[in-house]
């Protein structure tokens, strides 16, 4: 049985950016990035509204086609309700296309924000779990979702349900000694351009050297930080990514250079370094603003939060 919500709820979420793979991780680990986007969300009596503040103004949809929108049905759908009219407000930080987990948020964001409106009409808002599978279903893989939903890193799977893939995390907790240092380009990259780059098979001794490091990067995050310029290495899917992004690839290994474990975040063209140093070397930093990154530290993010009411506000 479908319930139609009443026009007049509001509800807001707060959701994070995230960095993905993190070297070997690929399609695996994930972690939370202390930069915001927030979607407040009212229902009407009928129609679409959409307005898009920040990151995104003027070139993403306004229409049924926008992603949170998307994510709002898709909630809707799996709460059992329906809406007879939107308002969508998002006010956006996070960089979109440059490998921080935009389109996760956005997703993410939505499906959060269905909740307060659910909790208003006494239906049972989703669980953590719920939220990471519906979230991943946009994207085909979890770890940008999973950490968008859980904070802070996590380590997350696919495996072959009744139904179609089944998506889960685990959350780890970050060494308090690790610094996050984002550099982020002008230039944007779609995870679908970078991804057709890479090969459909890799060797036995390829997926030997990612499968140690990426066991290794668990370790390092989590309890010997001291570990982190061996753990981060990746022969899987950077090196064949580089060839789009040039720029990224040589501040990477700028970086590397000075001791920074720096890797791509997520797909690029941005590039993380995790340190234990709170600096990064003064000629980084100075290379770095040469060729158009803007560079600057963040920690570990919190997971995605919602709340009722709030009404939406231009």
């Amino acid at each position: 049985m479908t319930t139609t919500l009443p026009a007049g709820l509001t509800a807001t979420s707060v959701v994070a950016a995230s960095s993905a793979n993190l070297g070997p991780g690929f399609d695996s680990l994930g972690l939370a990035l202390s930069l915001y986007d927030e979607i407040a969300v009212e229902t009407t009596e009928s129609g679409l509204a959409v307005e898009v503040h920040g990151e995104g103004a003027g070139q993403v949809p306004l229409d049924s086609t926008h992603l949170v929108v998307r994510a709002i049905q898709h909630g809707l759908r799996a709460v059992g309700s329906t809406v007879a009219g939107l308002k969508v407000c998002c006010r956006n930080k996070i960089p979109h296309s440059r490998g921080l987990g935009s389109s996760a948020a956005a997703v993410v964001g939505g499906l959060a924000a269905v909740n307060g409106l659910a909790s208003q009409a006494g239906l049972k808002p989703m669980t953590e779990v719920e939220l990471i599978q519906r979230a991943s279903e946009f994207e085909g893989h979890p770890d940008n979702a999973a950490a968008a939903v859980l904070g802070g890193g996590v380590v997350s799977w696919t495996s072959t349900g009744p139904t179609g893939p089944r998506y889960a995390a685990a959350p780890l907790r970050i060494h308090p000694d690790i610094h996050l240092f984002p550099a982020i380009p002008e230039q944007r990259s779609l995870t679908a351009e970078t991804r057709v780059l890479l090969p459909r098979s890799v060797s036995h001794g390829d997926a030997r050297f990612n499968v140690s490091r990426a066991a290794l990067l668990v370790v390092a995050l989590t309890e010997r930080p001291d570990l982190l310029m061996d753990a981060t290495e990746d022969v899987l899917h950077q090196p064949h990514r580089a060839i789009a992004m040039r720029a990224s690839a040589e501040y990477m290994q700028l970086l590397r250079r000075y001791g920074i474990a720096a890797v791509l975040s997520g797909a690029g063209p941005a590039v993380i370094g995790l340190s234990t140093s709170p600096e990064l070397p003064e000629e980084a930093l100075e290379y770095g603003a040469a060729n158009g990154f803007t560079i600057g530290e963040m920690t570990v993010g919190h997971g995605v939060r919602w709340s009722q009411g709030n009404p939406v506000r231009s």
